[in-house]
C-alpha cells in the first residue's frame, strides 16, 4: 500500500500443557523511491502478556526493553517532551488489544517486526480456546498461521474456524491430531485471499479460533519439570448439584428501554435452562427492593410458567438502592439454609445486574462492599453484571473479587441479552463446592490459589507452585470437594520421570513452559488480590508482582516496554503499556500524559455539572474590557442546561471535543488548577439550591465561591457572587460587583465590569476571567453563581494539575465502535484515552459565551462517571479542605 508492500506474515503459535507462546513476524519492503511509514500493527488477546518485540531494519535490530512503569517515565516524557508517538497498545474491542508500531524506512529497504505473546489458555465449555485477530489489510504473498499444541494427556478433539473462511478458504485450512501432538496450518495464497478475481482487497479480516480438548482417564494430570509443577483438575462424569441462584436486578430508571428488554429476554431463556432439582428467585431494586417470592422456589415446571409471567411485567423506574437489594437476596439465601429449604449439598450463587451506581439507601460504595463480604461470610459466590458505561466498574470487580466471584462488563450492543446468557452457561452447572488441592507445606515455597468455591462442568481448575528444593522429582495431592451425593477424596501422586516420558518430544516445549505458566498464574492472581488490598499488603503485593514481571520480561500492568527506533525516524521512542477495564484504579496507566489541547474554562455546576468551555481565543488576550462584554450572562437561569455536562476540554488537532461530570455534594471545595512550580492554584466551593427540588434525581449546585491564589505574588483573590476581596499579605482589599475598576500591582492586573465579569491577569502564570451569573432575586430555587474562564495557562508549569489544569497539556483520543445509545439522538462509541477503554456518548453542550440566552450547541463526547478513566485518580481526589 502506498508503496509499502507486506510481503510475509507469519504467525506461530506453540501450545504446551495450555501455555501458549504467540510469535507474529511480519517483513515489509519499501518498493517506492522515497522513504515511507510502515505500520506494525496488530491485535492479542487482553488475557496475554507481551514478552518480547523487535524490529530489524537493513539487518540492524532495534529490540523492545521491558521495565518498571517509572522507570520508562523519563525516556517517555522525554520523547512526548519533543511531539512524538508513544503509547504502542491501545484497547481494540470486548476481547482484543491492539500493538501500534511505526517506522520510516528508506527506499527499497526491508523491514521485519517480530512480536511474542504469551497466554494461560482457560477451558470453557469443554473446550480450551485460542483466538487469533487476523487483519493484514493488504495481499501478503506469504501469509500463513501455523499452531503446534503438545498435550501430555494426549489430544481428544482439535478445529479451527475463522469468522472470514468462505467455502473456497475452508480447504485451506489443515488440521491433525494424533495422540499428544496437534498441528494446524492456514497458507492462503495470493488469490485465495482476494475479495474477487481481480480485486485488490483482502478476504482476510476476522477471528480465527482454534479449539481442543485433552483425554482425562482420571480427574486430574500433575507436571513437573525444573522445580515447578503444574496441576490441571478437570474431573468428568460426576453427577451434577442443584443449584441456588438468586438474581438481583436493578429495574431503576435507568434501565428503562432496551436494556430492560434485553435483560428480560436473556432472563426468560435461562428459565429455559434452569433445572427442576434448582431453586430461584428473584429480588428487584429501584428506589424499593421487591421480591417475586418470599423465599427460594424449586423450578418445578409451573413455578417457571409463574417465573416468566414475572419477569415480562418487570418495568424500571425510581433511583438504585444496590445495597438494599444485595442484602435482601442474602438474606432469602440465609433463610433457605437454615430453615433447610435447600439441598445441604448444593451450590449457592447470586447473580447481580446493574447499570448504574447507588444513590439510594447505602450509597457509599465501600460501605457495600464491607457490608456484603460480612453478610456473605464466605457461603455463596457473587457475580456482578455491569450493564453499559455508568456503572462503577471497580467497584463491582473488588466487591466479587472478595465474595469468590467475578465481574463481568456487559456492552450495551444489539447481542446483550446473548452475553447476559452466555454469563449465566458458564455457572449453570456446578459439579463441586469447597474444592482443596493440598499440598506439603514443606515441600512448596510459592504455590498459586489452591482453594475455589465451586467447580463448574466444562471448565478446569489450575495450581502451578516452585519446590523448596528444585532438585525435587516426586509430588503428592490431597484432593477434596464436596459433590451432589457425597465428598469427592482422594491422592493424586506424579514424579518427574513420568513428566519427562510424557515429553520426549522435546522440540515442542519452549524454553521452561512450566515455570512461565506458574509466573503468569502468579502475576494475574497477585494483581487480583491487590484490587481489594489497602496499606502494606497493597505494597507487598505490587512489589511481588512487579518482580516477577520483569524477571519474565512481562508487559503487565506494572510494566512497560520501551520500544526504540532508529536516529533518523521523528519518532524515536514508544511505551508499550498493558491497557487495563476503566476504573480498576490499580492498574492506571502511570505514564498517560494528555495530547494538546486548548482549554476556555467555563465552570458552572447546574445539577451537580461543572462546566468548562473550550476557547477558541487564546492569543488575542488584551487588558481591555470589550473583549468580554460577550461573555458576560445576563441576568437568567437555564433549564437547558439541566443534565447537560459541563466540563468541555476542546482537542483542536480532534476539531473535537471530551466533556464530563462532576457530582458532588454542597459545601465541598475542589481543587480545579494547582501548579506547584508558579505556586498558582484554583479552587471552587460548592453551593446548593435554596431548598431540596423533590423532582430531581440529583440536587443543582453551583459554583458559589472562587479562591484564586499565586504564592510567589503573595497574593490571594476570593471572589463570591456578592463580593471580590483581594489580600496582599495581611492587608485586604474589598469591591463589590457595583464596582468598575482597574487595579494594577507588580505581576499582577485586575479589571472590574460593572455586574458582568472580572478580568485577572498574572505575568507569572495565567489570565482568567470570573463571570457573574445573576437570577431573578425571587426565584424559588436558584441562587447567584459563578462562571470560570481561563484565557492563558501557557507560562503554567508541565506538573500544573487539577480537575482543570491537567487538561492544559497535550491530550489525545481515539473512537472505535460507535454503535446506537439509550437516546436515538445520541449514539454511544468506545473511546481510548490515556490508555484507558470507555463506553462514551455522543452530546452537545451549550456555549453561551456568543449567545447569553439561548447558547449554541457545540457537540462533544461524554465520559460518564465523574469523569473516570479520562481524568487521573478519581474525582474525590480533587477535593481539597480550604479553599486557600
Amino acid at each position: 500500500v502506498n508503496g509499502m508492500e507486506i510481503y510475509s506474515m507469519k504467525i506461530d503459535s506453540k501450545v504446551t500443557s495450555r501455555f501458549a507462546r504467540n510469535v507474529i513476524t511480519s517483513r515489509a519492503v519499501n518498493r517506492a523511491n522515497v522513504s515511507k511509514e510502515v505500520l506494525f500493527d496488530v491485535e492479542l488477546p487482553k488475557t496475554a502478556f507481551i514478552t518480547n518485540f523487535s524490529m530489524t531494519i537493513d539487518g540492524v535490530t532495534y529490540p523492545g526493553t521491558i521495565k518498571e512503569k517509572e522507570a520508562a517515565k523519563k525516556q517517555y516524557e522525554k520523547a512526548v517532551s519533543r511531539g512524538q508517538t508513544a503509547g504502542l497498545v491501545k484497547v481494540s474491542g470486548r476481547k482484543t488489544e491492539k500493538f501500534t508500531v511505526s517506522v520510516n524506512i528508506k527506499a527499497a529497504s526491508k523491514v521485519t517486526f517480530e512480536l511474542t505473546y504469551e497466554e494461560l489458555l482457560k477451558r470453557q465449555f469443554g473446550k480450551y480456546e485460542m483466538f487469533i485477530k487476523v487483519k493484514p489489510k493488504q495481499l501478503v504473498k506469504d501469509f500463513e498461521i501455523e499452531v503446534d499444541i503438545f498435550e501430555p494427556q494426549g489430544i481428544t478433539e482439535l478445529e479451527a474456524e475463522g469468522t472470514f473462511i468462505t467455502n473456497e478458504l475452508q480447504n485451506t485450512i489443515k488440521k491433525t491430531f494424533s495422540g499428544k501432538k496437534g498441528h494446524i496450518s492456514f497458507k492462503p495464497t495470493l488469490d485465495q485471499q482476494r475479495t474477487c478475481a481481480n480485486c485488490s482487497q483482502s478476504v482476510l479480516d476476522g477471528d480465527f479460533t482454534v479449539r481442543y480438548d485433552v483425554e482425562r482417564t482420571t480427574p486430574d494430570n500433575l507436571q513437573i519439570v525444573n522445580g515447578y509443577f503444574v496441576h490441571f483438575f478437570a474431573p468428568t462424569n460426576l453427577p451434577k448439584l442443584s443449584k441456588n441462584i438468586i438474581f438481583v436486578l436493578d429495574t431503576s430508571g435507568s434501565m428503562h428501554g432496551r436494556e430492560m428488554e434485553q435483560t428480560k429476554e436473556a432472563l426468560l431463556k435461562i428459565l429455559d435452562d434452569i433445572k427442576e432439582d434448582d431453586f430461584f428467585n428473584f429480588v428487584l431494586f429501584d428506589s424499593e427492593i421487591s421480591t417475586w417470592k418470599e423465599t427460594l422456589i424449586k423450578a418445578t415446571p409451573e413455578n417457571l410458567d409463574e417465573a416468566r409471567k414475572f419477569v415480562r411485567q418487570i418495568s424500571a423506574q425510581g433511583l438504585t438502592d444496590l445495597h438494599g437489594g444485595l442484602m435482601r437476596g442474602i438474606d432469602i439465601l440465609n433463610a433457605a439454609h437454615e430453615e433447610n429449604l435447600v439441598p445441604r449439598r448444593s451450590a449457592s450463587i447470586i447473580i447481580m445486574l446493574t447499570d448504574g451506581q447507588p444513590n439510594v439507601g447505602v450509597s457509599n460504595t465501600q460501605e457495600i462492599q464491607k457490608a456484603v463480604k460480612k453478610a456473605i461470610d464466605g457461603r455463596y459466590t457473587l457475580y456482578n453484571l455491569g450493564f453499559g458505561s455508568g456503572v462503577d466498574y471497580g467497584f463491582l470487580e473488588r466487591m466479587a473479587l472478595e465474595n469468590e466471584g467475578l465481574a463481568r462488563r456487559i456492552y450495551p450492543d444489539s447481542d446483550a441479552a446473548l452475553q447476559l446468557q452466555g454469563f449465566y452457561d458458564e455457572v449453570a452447572n456446578p459439579m463441586l463446592t469447597d474444592v482443596e488441592l493440598n499440598y506439603p507445606e514443606n515441600e512448596i515455597s510459592d504455590l498459586t490459589t489452591n482453594s475455589f468455591k465451586h467447580f463448574y462442568d466444562g471448565s478446569e481448575i489450575v495450581v502451578a507452585g516452585r519446590f523448596v528444593d528444585s532438585n525435587q522429582n516426586h509430588l503428592s495431592v490431597d484432593v477434596r470437594g464436596e459433590g451432589a451425593v457425597d465428598a469427592l477424596l482422594y491422592t493424586t501422586q506424579q514424579d518427574a520421570e513420568q513428566t519427562a516420558q510424557a515429553f520426549q518430544e522435546q522440540q515442542y516445549i519452549f524454553g521452561e513452559y512450566i515455570e512461565r505458566l506458574w509466573a503468569y498464574l502468579t502475576i494475574e492472581q497477585l494483581l487480583e488480590k491487590r484490587l481489594t488490598a489497602t496499606g502494606e499488603e497493597k505494597e507487598n503485593l505490587t512489589a511481588q508482582a512487579l518482580a516477577l514481571s520483569l524477571l519474565y520480561k512481562f508487559v503487565t500492568p506494572l510494566t512497560s516496554m520501551v520500544v526504540t527506533k532508529p536516529e533518523e525516524n521523528d519518532n524515536e521512542e514508544g511505551i508499550a503499556d498493558k491497557p487495563t477495564e476503566v476504573l480498576n484504579m490499580y492498574l492506571k496507566n502511570l505514564l498517560s500524559k494528555p495530547g494538546m489541547c486548548v482549554v476556555y474554562a467555563k465552570l458552572l455546576l447546574i445539577v451537580k455539572l461543572i462546566s468548562i468551555k473550550p476557547s477558541f481565543i487564546t492569543k488575542s488576550y488584551r487588558q481591555t474590557s470589550p473583549l468580554y462584554h460577550t461573555y458576560a450572562s445576563q441576568p437568567t437561569w437555564y433549564t437547558s442546561v439541566d443534565g447537560d455536562p459541563h466540563f468541555i476540554i476542546s482537542v483542536p488537532q480532534k476539531k473535537d471535543a471530551i466533556c464530563f461530570n462532576i457530582n458532588e455534594n454542597p459545601g465541598m471545595i475542589l481543587n480545579l488548577i494547582n501548579d506547584p512550580v508558579t505556586g498558582v492554584t484554583v479552587n471552587g466551593e460548592l453551593i446548593g439550591d435554596k431548598r431540596a427540588n423533590s423532582d430531581a434525581k440529583i440536587q443543582n449546585s453551583y459554583f458559589g465561591k472562587l479562591g484564586i491564589a499565586n504564592k510567589q505574588l503573595d497574593v490571594k483573590l476570593t471572589i463570591t457572587p456578592e463580593r471580590i476581596t483581594i489580600q496582599n499579605g495581611d492587608e485586604k482589599t474589598g469591591f463589590t460587583w457595583l464596582d468598575s475598576v482597574t487595579l494594577q500591582q507588580a505581576g499582577l492586573t485586575l479589571i472590574i465590569n460593572r455586574k458582568k465579569n472580572l478580568v485577572l491577569s498574572m505575568d507569572s502564570g495565567a489570565s482568567f476571567v470570573v463571570v457573574l451569573h445573576q437570577v431573578w432575586k425571587k426565584h424559588p430555587l436558584h441562587q447567584d453563581f459563578l462562571g470560570l474562564y481561563t484565557l492563558k495557562s501557557d507560562k503554567l508549569s508541565e506538573q500544573t494539575h487539577g480537575l482543570l489544569g491537567q487538561f492544559f497539556r497535550p491530550i489525545d483520543f481515539t473512537i472505535l465502535e460507535i454503535h446506537p445509545g439509550s437516546d436515538p439522538k445520541k449514539p454511544d462509541a468506545t473511546m481510548i484515552v490515556k490508555n484507558n477503554e470507555l463506553t462514551v456518548t455522543r452530546g452537545w453542550q451549550k456555549d453561551y459565551r456568543r449567545d447569553p440566552t439561548h447558547g449554541i450547541d457545540v457537540p462533544c463526547w461524554f465520559v460518564h462517571d465523574n469523569g473516570a478513566g479520562l481524568i487521573d485518580g478519581v474525582h474525590t481526589d480533587y477535593i481539597v479542605p480550604s479553599l486557600f
